[in-house]
Order: C-alpha cells, then structure tokens, then sequence
C-alpha cells in the first residue's frame, strides 16, 4: 500500500480554500424564468367543408370538432389544435334582421376582457370578391381568450371565433403559439368561402 503524496494534498487545500473563500460575499442571482421550447410545425392547409354555410382552409395539424348544430340557420364548431392545448370556438350563422346584434355581441365578447387586457388592437378583413368583411381583435396580457375575430357578407352570413388555451393565462409562455395560431386565422379568413346551408 502507497502512501498519499502530502506534497498534492498541501497544494489541493489552499486551491479548494481559495475557491471557497472567492465565491463568499456575491449576492446569488436567479436565474430567469424559462419555458419549453415548442416546436412549430411547417405551414400546410387543406379545405373543410364540413360547417353547412361556410367553406375555409384550416391548418392539417387542427381538427373540426362539431359542437351543436340546429339545422341550416346557425352551427356551433370548434377548431381544435390538440398540439398546443388551444381551440377556437366558433359560431356560424344566417343572418336574418338581427345582423347589428350579431355585430355589436361581437365587439361586446371581445370588449368584456377589457379589464385584464392590457390593450385591445383591431384589424379589419376585407375581401369584396369574395363578400368577406370583419375584424380581428388581438387582446394583449393576462386574458382568457387572446384573440377573436368576426366575418360577415353584411346580409346573409355571420362566423365568430375566440381562441382559447386549456390552461392559465400566461402571455410570455403562449406569445410563440398565439403568433402562430394567429397566422392560420388570419389564413382562414383570406380563404373563406360562404356556401348556401343545405
């Protein structure tokens, strides 16, 4: 059996002094808070048809999910994206003479989150080709429903969305999907087609 070499262990104690003594007396700083990285599929789309009274592109990694349907005149749907833990709800109808309720529910839904939004910004669709008229609302901050939108023919046809995550409200972790997610709506109302409910 070897004996230990005391000339390494006289030059280990000071060095390990030394380190001890250097990291004393600076403050701890935390560390930021992070998030998971979110991998983000490509862009690709293809045409739903399944709502009667209106046609659009959706993204292939979203899904239809029919909620409740009372005949020809009005569908509730949503659009599901299962990878981000986030749906649009959705409500199509025909307008009858109740159009400036429809509009002003619209703005209401979007305007009863006023009290945690941090500002409310609207961007207006318009597509005369194709009779397509609306408006998106992008809610910033602590919100339930950071985006929702409107799209009307002002005469026959009504669709209201409102994005919601199945989780709490937090902008910095869903801001990287919102902007994503925002980009497919703003995908499916340059794509939208009104269709004569069967």
């Amino acid at each position: 059996m070897s004996m230990p070499n005391f000339r390494v262990l006289a030059w280990v104690k000071p060095c390990l002094f030394g380190l001890l003594f250097a990291s004393c007396g600076k403050e701890p700083k935390p560390l930021p808070r992070g998030y998971f990285r979110i991998e983000l599929p490509e862009k690709e789309y293809q045409r739903s048809d399944k709502i009667p009274g209106v046609s659009f592109e959706m993204p292939i990694y979203s899904r239809v999910e029919l909620v409740e349907q009372s005949g020809g005149d009005s569908s509730w749907f949503n659009l599901a994206f299962p990878r981000f833990n986030a749906r649009i709800h959705c409500t199509y109808r025909s307008v009858s003479d109740d159009f400036s309720k429809l509009l002003g529910d619209a703005h209401n839904m979007a305007y009863s989150h006023e009290v945690k939004a941090r500002s409310i910004e609207k961007t207006r669709v318009h597509r005369d080709s194709a009779h397509v008229h609306g408006m998106v609302f992008d809610l910033s901050g602590e919100v339930a429903s950071p985006l929702q939108f409107f799209a009307t023919d002002s005469n026959q046809y009504f669709l209201r969305g409102a994005l919601y995550f199945n989780n709490r409200p937090n902008a910095d972790s869903i801001a990287p999907v919102l902007t994503y997610i925002r980009e497919d709506v703003i995908h499916l109302l340059n794509s939208l087609v009104w269709t004569k409910p069967e």
